[in-house]
């Protein structure tokens, strides 16, 4: 197997069991005493952990070093995984999707689509993408640094959240379509609505509604 399939893996078991077990990257970077980076790297794949700290990972989520770098099925309970108090509901099923760049919320920055790695958001979501939002122009729905899930091909109706790419760049806001005009209108009222009109809505390309967000406490 290549080395990229392995980080592969691990990536994607690593993820999987921190999202079983309720944590994030910044509890594995206090509880394990790791760095940003290092963590970053792994839950991206870029870099694969030594034995040690496998077996470091292993034992902390309270499972076999195996599960973390096999080609396996993941067994559906981790035996750390946490009871759920009474009056709360249990975690939804997650899928990943890649992160691919960042999405202005103010005026619009160039959103290059290279891949970041992936995030796990509610598979119920069927989101395609996601993308993290930077400024506050859809404050106070959206914040910057919200991570939000795009899902490509639905049909957008007027007033709807969705992810527009005007040539190069990128924008998140309220989408109006009109025979003759695009406008797409922030939720802050201390910034201007964007309006194409004519010729100018061809170089707008709806990417895709936004179905869902999560954001840090």
């Amino acid at each position: 197997m290549e080395d990229a399939e392995y980080r592969r893996i691990f990536a994607s078991k690593l993820r999987y069991y921190m999202n079983l077990n309720g944590k994030n990257q910044m509890d594995l970077m206090r509880d394990l005493n790791l760095s940003s980076s290092t963590v970053s790297s792994w839950c991206t794949g870029q870099k694969l952990p030594r034995m040690g700290k496998i077996q470091m990972l292993a034992d902390y989520f309270g499972i076999n070093k195996s599960d973390l770098i096999e080609n396996k099925v993941a067994h559906p309970i981790s035996k750390s995984a946490k009871v759920i108090p009474a009056g709360f509901d249990p975690m939804p099923d997650m899928s990943e999707v890649p992160l691919v760049g960042e999405i202005a919320c103010g005026q619009p920055i160039t959103a290059e689509e290279n891949l970041e790695g992936y995030v796990s958001v509610p598979e119920c979501w069927h989101a395609d993408f996601a993308l993290i939002c930077r400024g506050k122009s859809m404050e106070p729905k959206i914040h910057d640094g919200d991570l939000v899930a795009i899902r490509a091909g639905l049909q957008i109706e007027n007033g709807q959240v969705a992810a527009v790419r005007i040539g190069d760049e990128a924008t998140l806001k309220r989408v109006y379509r009109y025979p003759e005009r695009l406008i797409l209108r922030p939720i802050n009222e201390d910034f201007e609505e964007i309006v194409l009109e004519g010729e100018e809505i061809n170089r707008a390309s709806i990417e895709g509604k936004a179905v869902g967000l999560c954001r840090d406490m």
